[in-house]
């Protein structure tokens, strides 16, 4: 057929266009495919506490040398260094609060670091030599921070509730349980902040506790998994749980009930946390001890902790 027309011609080229690119489009934006973001061994075997700012950038903890943080930025495939922590400690978690604040848990020194929004420079926020580590932190809506404690050579654990004291800085206390928790690791809250989830490595299970004040009460068992350990966990806007299963090399999504609705696929076997973010909070991003890099896939509803951050009275689903 003849082209009769520039703008014909441009129309035809468009359509052309638009059957070639959709395919391309789809596939980049496929829901739990995931892919390899930064290149091997970025970051250390202790790989770790990956948290994402409303910027779209990500945090990690021991790049390229314990005891650092580096920074993912926005649509970027290399980290850069963001900080160092002092001399002796070792991150392991980090998290947002409502205000930008970063909050890192170092185990090596049994800190809690604080970095304000726009800063670099870390400050001990909390410190107890009580802690055997901590592990693993994730933040309420008031700020409230609740951190992971195992004792791995004991194979039991607690969790401590740390508030902010009239100084600024954080207070805290081990909370009280109505059962013996065997190693805490995994660590976060359900969307209204009422329920506590906790997995245990050394049980492979995840445990979902009531939040009374200062007490966890009424426990309920999730899950218990059969085979591999546990590590990191998050939970979206709509309540499931995402688990980090090492040496399975997936990501298991639980319904708040424990079913597990799919498990995710991931390029290597060791991931030990991961993280919601991107534009929309639905970018979830994995950190990989084996291999030392960053993979990432998409999922269809944002992350708790990414709302969180989020203005008051914004749209987040």
């Amino acid at each position: 057929m003849a082209i009769t027309s520039g703008r014909n011609f441009w129309c035809l080229c468009s359509s052309v266009l638009l059957v070639i690119a959709t395919p391309l489009t789809a596939a980049e934006t496929k829901l739990f495919e995931s892919v390899q973001v930064t290149p091997a061994s970025e970051y250390t075997f202790g790989i770790e506490g990956p948290a994402a700012d409303l910027d779209g950038n990500l945090f990690v903890v021991n790049f390229g040398k314990p005891g650092t943080i580096g920074r993912l930025p926005a649509g970027g495939a290399a980290s850069e260094p963001f900080t160092a922590l002092p001399e002796g400690s070792v991150g392991n978690a980090i998290r947002f609060d409502r205000n930008g604040t970063m909050f890192i848990a170092d185990y090596k020194k049994h800190n809690i670091f604080a970095i304000p929004k726009g800063a670099t420079e870390p400050v001990v926020w909390f410190h107890s030599d009580e802690m055997s580590q901590p592990n693993d932190i994730t933040i309420a809506r008031d700020g409230t921070i609740y951190a992971s404690d195992p004792n791995w050579k004991g194979r039991d654990g607690q969790v401590w509730r740390i508030t902010r004291g009239a100084d600024g800085l954080g207070v805290g206390a081990v909370m009280a349980s109505a059962r013996k928790m065997s190693t805490t690791n995994g660590i976060d809250l359900s969307p209204d902040g009422k329920t506590l989830y906790v997995g245990e490595s050394e049980t492979r299970e995840i445990w979902a506790h009531r939040i009374d004040g200062t007490k966890l009460v009424a426990p309920r068992l999730v899950t218990k998994f059969n085979d591999f350990s546990i590590d990191g966990l998050r939970v979206d806007v709509t309540g499931r749980i995402f688990v980090t299963r090492i040496l399975k090399g997936t990501i298991a999504v639980l319904s708040p009930d424990g079913k597990i609705e799919r498990e995710i696929r991931l390029n290597a076997k060791e991931p030990t946390n991961l993280a919601f973010g991107g534009r929309d909070g639905k970018t979830v991003f994995v950190t990989q001890r084996q291999g030392g890099f960053i993979e990432t896939f998409r999922t269809d509803r944002p992350g708790r902790e990414f709302c969180l951050q989020l203005a008051k009275g914004a749209n987040c689903r």
